[in-house]
């Protein structure tokens, strides 16, 4: 009851406050309803006036001060120039400082800095050197809500052009692109979670409203940060060679040799950019299996046993490696990887693994591409006549455009690979020849299942 009691009377404090702030500028309350009309029809220079004495005066009445403040002074500085526009982009960094003063619950460090450092960007208004420093301190005091794509992508290529200026050591490079990456990735998937949960009612058209808000929300994001990903490969580029890799990791080896962090990273760069016939991959390896034999040490070791020939043993230990793997994502791709190890000695057996590996993350559009080839690949060993040969690219097709559902990431790739197989697939004169329009086929070779002729 004591608790109850003290927090009416804070309650009651609070509002008394509020009321008092009102009585002491009665304009406020009426300048906030103008601006807030003006604004939410984008008449962000009638707003302006109203909205400014509202924010100087009582900046903490309302959220709208900051979130319609934004956008009116946006309007502001794309519209005008020199000292003007210095004045409004000054104004509206200072409006990103107190959006997190006055509103903490709304705003998070790391997006006013994203904001802050975006502004500067965007308006050549700050160094590399500026940029990058904001960055990094908003990525490492707050990882959590750094989510913008466009500020992961400057965050890590104001360091490499950084590097290029001598200003930056090339593993801080290496260890920022581990750092971005993993978080697009970790992005991502909360994205194609959405996306995997919300498809199925997709299909049957039973979304509400919000949820097909959700849906397509999760799919520009996702396909942004598929973009981005990109970016960064190509902005990392020659840097990450085996020419620079292998002498770097030699220079720091006896001093990192223990740190765990460090040569799982190490052998994993070396491993994605194909430096494994070096004994320098070969010793980061042992250390990795000294201080760590997770799974993805068994993928490597896979690895070497698969380059040398013995697949056998290979297939032992990528599987191995499924059984240490416990975060389905990863053992999603791992199960990927055997599917890739297998498919020409076996497509069927590919294919078996690339349904694991859609049971294991069903936003796995790699495995789906992977089948729609494996399809695609078996055209002249299924059907009974060239009709049907050709028909095996629908299948194809159908398979590729399901990867890029799953994984807007992939939603390029997906789109031109279902036309290069739509593309072959028997046309509109074909099928009126044939007279199977609207029919049945069914394939009896190791692919299976059915497809329906398209209708004329």
């Amino acid at each position: 009851m004591k608790k109850r009691h003290y927090l009416t009377m804070i309650t009651v404090v609070m509002l008394t406050g509020l009321s008092m702030a009102q009585a002491q500028n009665p304009e406020c309350m009426t300048n906030l309803s103008i601006y807030a009309e003006h604004a939410k029809v984008k008449n962000y220079d009638a707003a302006y006036e109203p909205w400014k004495m509202v924010y100087e005066s009582c900046p903490d009445i309302n959220r709208a001060n900051f979130t319609y403040g934004e956008k009116i002074l946006a309007h502001k500085i794309d519209k005008s120039t020199g000292a003007d526009k210095d004045g409004f982009v000054q104004d509206l960094m200072t409006l990103h400082d107190n959006s997190l003063k006055y509103f903490p619950t709304y705003f998070s460090k790391a997006g006013v800095a994203i904001d802050k450092a975006l502004l500067l960007y965007d308006n050549k208004m700050a160094s590399d050197e500026q940029i990058f420093n904001m960055l990094d301190a908003a990525y490492k005091e707050d990882r959590a809500n750094f989510k913008n794509p466009k500020a992961l992508y400057l965050y890590f290529s104001s360091l490499v052009d950084l590097h290029g200026a001598g200003k930056k050591d090339l593993q801080d490079v290496f260890d920022t692109y581990d750092d971005v990456t993993e978080k697009i990735e970790e992005e991502n998937k909360e994205w194609t979670d959405i996306v995997t949960k919300l498809l199925p009612k997709d299909s049957l058209g039973t979304l509400t409203s919000k949820e097909k808000n959700q849906l397509r929300v999760a799919n520009t994001n996702s396909e942004s940060f598929g973009k981005i990903a990109t970016s960064i490969d190509s902005k990392l580029g020659s840097l990450a060679d085996c020419d620079n890799l292998i002498p770097l990791y030699e220079k720091s080896y006896d001093a990192k040799k223990g740190d765990v962090n460090w040569v799982k990273r190490a052998v994993g760069r070396m491993f994605s950019k194909d430096c494994i016939d070096d004994p320098m991959f070969q010793k980061l390896f042992e250390a990795q299996l000294a201080l760590d034999p997770s799974a993805s040490a068994y993928v490597y070791g896979g690895t070497l046993k698969q380059k040398a020939g013995d697949n056998k043993g290979a297939i032992e230990d990528f599987n191995k490696a499924v059984e240490l793997e416990t975060d389905s994502y990863k053992k999603s791709n791992i199960l990927y990887k055997i599917a890739t190890t297998v498919r020409r000695s076996s497509k069927s057996q590919a294919r078996n693994y690339a349904l694991k590996a859609i049971d294991a993350d069903p936003a796995n559009g790699k495995a789906y591409l992977l089948i729609a080839n494996l399809y695609a690949s078996s055209a002249n060993d299924c059907g009974n006549d060239a009709f049907e040969k050709r028909a095996i690219y629908w299948k194809a097709a159908e398979m590729a455009r399901k990867a890029g559902r799953v994984d807007p990431a992939l939603s390029g790739t997906a789109s031109q690979t279902a036309a290069s197989y739509d593309a072959k697939a028997p046309t509109k004169e074909m099928i009126f020849s044939s007279g199977k329009a609207g029919q049945t086929i069914t394939f009896s070779c190791w692919v299976g299942g059915s497809v329906t002729v398209p209708s004329l």
